[in-house]
């Protein structure tokens, strides 16, 4: 008898439905075929699930079974395949009707003594079900919040594979998962941090500011102690707060990539990833033997933190153009083509020369001019370019540490960005452009417009400061968003002079000096 179990593949943050056609006829000598492009942990489901049943008092009479994972053509790997394996033997046994079987999307990793463990990217198996119809979506119990997320379809949690069977059968009647998705909002923890706890550093919030509005990458280039790290790791509290479809976007990456916690149905706050110096490219944009997200996508809608920026390897450091560029990472193998989102804001923190004080006054730089220019070519002339506002951080005085708060907090930087945000989704409506940090081409210059003396300014500052193209479109779009924190229609000359001042590794050595 041939019975057939649905699940799905995952095929970068999508999934893709697949049927287990489990084929069990009695005539022969007994044997077990698993066809269709199986990775290693799909082969070993055998044993397992064999193993399952067993301990779970289902007894399956000597056969020849094939079981065949449709498309053939898709490669399957991962071990949530136990679970719709086990209920299709079942069915093609007539242990369980398989009428019975028919419309639910399965998945789940089975344990021997039939206990069923989570599994990733159940969201996306929770979504594909929705969009094909299904009646419901039996998944591990630990994952039930996080496919009900989804919403739309009904969602069921097993602990174990006798729970599974009872509720395909009817013998179980359990209420669907319910998640109030409006409640995970209310109910998040406060974002840790506030920026009235960094002291001083005006300059660096204005420049925060101005990247968050426009959705600007930024670098901080200051010695050790100077607060950049502190710097950076605020930003997300004054970025606007996710939206649902962006929220399920982030929690779908981390579900693929096995790392949404447990106690998380969604994922309501931006990330932040700070990943180390030592992290290798397809640890940053995503790769491997079996492909998964990087750091570049876990930090999708949110912030990327290199910290150390010129210790990173510098072909690490390349790869990261695409992703800059794009929004995307796309990682081609021989048999598959997988595409991962990467909209983030970079932001990276170096010291001026390897001992770190080059600009610190109350320390001696002992860098030599040759270890100096060796240190800051670490990072290319093209990744520069890509990044917007370029922020000298000092250390801070000491009249500003024994102040009690900093004078610029969390919640007044905010207003100004939401507000900003808001001119830039009216300006753009109806346009692929969603901030100033996209604008290219025609929309540059329909958005950026200045007049003669603005144009007379400009074209000095690149003459002086041997500005790229590159460099000029950036400090048009940083204008843009500088003028709109004024509300100025225009950009004007100081709108200009601010943007520039923002490129402050272009003025290290500008030509002629």
């Amino acid at each position: 008898m041939i019975a057939i179990a649905r699940t799905a593949a995952l095929l970068g943050i999508e999934a893709v439905p697949v049927s287990l056609e489990v084929d069990l006829a009695r005539s022969g000598m007994p044997a077990f075929t698993l066809v269709g492009l199986a990775e290693g942990a799909v082969r070993e489901a055998k044993e397992r699930v064999l193993s399952a049943l067993k301990n779970a008092g289902h007894r399956l009479p000597p056969a020849r079974i094939t079981v065949n994972l449709a498309p053939a053509d898709l490669r399957k790997e991962g071990s949530a395949y136990d679970l719709p394996l086990a209920l299709g033997l079942l069915a093609a046994a007539e242990e369980l009707d398989a009428e019975r079987l028919e419309g639910w999307m399965l998945a789940g990793e089975l344990s021997l003594d039939g206990r069923i463990g989570p599994v990733p990217g159940v969201l996306p198996l929770a979504m594909a079900a929705r969009e094909q119809g299904c009646k419901g979506v039996i998944v591990p119990a630990e994952n039930a919040a996080e496919a009900a997320v989804a919403q739309g379809v009904d969602v069921f949690g097993a602990a174990t594979l006798a729970e599974a069977v009872g509720i395909v059968s009817g013998a179980l009647s359990p209420r669907a998962v319910q998640v109030d998705v409006e409640a995970l909002w209310a109910e998040q923890e406060a974002a840790a941090g506030d920026y009235s706890e960094v002291k001083g550093q005006d300059h660096a919030k204005r420049a925060i500011e101005i990247a968050a509005a426009g959705g600007h990458n930024l670098l901080f280039v200051g010695p050790p102690g100077s607060g950049k790290t502190m710097l950076a790791q605020r930003i997300p509290t004054v970025l606007p707060p996710l939206s649902f479809d962006e929220a399920l976007e982030v929690t779908k990456i981390y579900s693929v990539a096995g790392m949404l916690p447990r106690e998380t149905a969604l994922i309501v706050r931006r990330p932040f990833r700070p990943p180390h110096h030592t992290i290798s490219d397809a640890g940053l944009i995503g790769g491997g033997a079996n492909p998964r997200p990087g750091e570049v996508s876990l930090a999708h809608r949110g912030v990327l933190f290199l910290d150390e920026l010129p210790e990173f390897k510098k072909h690490v450091l390349e790869v990261l153009r695409q992703p800059l560029e794009d929004g995307r990472v796309t990682i081609s193998r021989a048999a598959l083509s997988l595409t991962y989102p990467s909209d983030f804001m970079l932001v990276a923190a170096m010291n001026p020369c390897p001992c770190g004080y080059l600009t610190d006054d109350r320390h001696e730089c002992t860098c030599q001019p040759l270890a100096i220019a060796r240190y800051r070519s670490r990072i290319s002339g093209p990744l520069m370019d890509r990044i917007d506002l370029q922020v000298e951080v000092p250390a801070v005085p000491y009249d500003d540490l024994k102040a009690p708060r900093g004078s610029r907090d969390s919640a007044a930087m905010r207003q100004g960005i939401l507000k900003v945000r808001a001119i830039q989704a009216e300006r753009y409506k109806g346009l692929r452009i969603r901030l100033n940090s996209e604008l290219t081409g025609a929309a540059l210059e329909c958005w950026c417009q200045v007049g003669e003396a603005e144009q007379r300014f400009l074209g000095q500052a690149v003459h002086r400061l041997g500005l790229s193209a590159r460099a000029y479109t950036r400090v048009l779009r940083i204008a843009r968003t500088i003028a709109d924190l004024e509300d100025a229609e225009a950009i004007g000359i100081g709108h200009l002079a601010e943007a520039i001042n923002f490129r402050t590794m272009d003025r290290v050595n500008p030509p002629g000096a």
